[in-house]
Formats: structure tokens, sequence, C-alpha cells
């Protein structure tokens, strides 16, 4: 997901990987993914199959710790600042974790193609690129392309 707001010429670009479930509603469809299955290990370990509950714990636990993994990945988030004297790009899940700035006029904008259908865009600097958006569709990169090409030209133009 992209979203770029500008405030007249700072630019803010935040990117993030697509979600389709968020905030209470990841707790509760694996809540009832783990209430239905226990339920039914329960009756069967009431009519006497009772390896089937531990099992079923196990299967609930290794759901949860799935799911945890993957909601952890998704909360990633890298933010991108461009203005006329310097570009920023900070990295992180729900903390910062990583930041670089640099000041632009020292600043490129890479697009490097790993294969037909793979691009990967980033801004270099002194021999350093910086690497964004890893987990965007191929779709979503073409527009990250365009609309910080199109965020250049214009501070270009100024």
């Amino acid at each position: 997901m992209i979203k770029i707001s500008s405030e007249g010429e700072n630019f803010q670009i935040i990117l993030s990987p697509n979600r389709s479930l968020t905030g209470k509603y990841r707790w509760i469809f694996i809540g009832s993914i783990a209430t239905i299955c226990l339920s039914i290990a329960t009756i069967f370990f009431i009519l006497g199959a009772t390896l089937i509950l531990p099992f079923a714990g196990l299967e609930v636990a290794i759901l949860s710790i799935a799911f945890y993994l993957n909601f952890k990945w998704s909360s990633q988030k890298e933010v991108i600042y461009i203005n006329p004297q310097e570009v920023r790009i900070e990295k992180g899940n729900n903390k910062l974790e990583f930041s670089w700035k640099e000041f632009r006029t020292f600043t490129s904008f890479v697009v490097s193609k790993e294969d037909k259908d793979n691009i990967q865009l980033g801004f270099r600097s002194k021999g350093q690129t910086i690497y964004v958006g890893s987990f965007l569709n191929f779709d979503e990169k073409e527009e990250l392309k365009e609309e910080v090409s199109n965020i250049i030209s214009e501070l270009n133009s100024l």
C-alpha cells in the first residue's frame, strides 16, 4: 500500500504491505478457529478419543505462531521523506529500526530490473544503495516508480 502526502515542497511516502485483516478482527479470526477446533476436540475427548485434545491444542498453538509471524511481517512500514534539501528513509515494524538521510543533490533514484516481472527501487548515494518497497507487488512498484519520478521532477523544476 502506498500513501503519498505533501506540504508545499515536502513530500512523504508511506509504504506498507497489503493486509486483509487488521486490529481486533485478527484476534476474532484466530479466536473463532481456536474455539471451533478445541470444541470439536473436547467432544471427541469426552467420547473416549483422548489423544485428539492434545493434538488439537498443538494445532492451535502452531496456527497462532504462524499468524503471529504473519502479523508481525505485515506490520512493517517504510517512510520516505523527500524535500529540496534531503532524502530520508525510515524503516521499521512498530518502532524505528533503520534510518538513512542524505542530501538530495547527492542522491539518485535507482530502478534495477531483476527479471522481466520484478524490479527493485532504491536511493543511491556515495556508493550505498537503500532499497525500498521490497514487499510491494509489481503494480505498486510501478506506481511508486512513477510517483517518485514525478516528485523528483517537480522538485528539480523549482
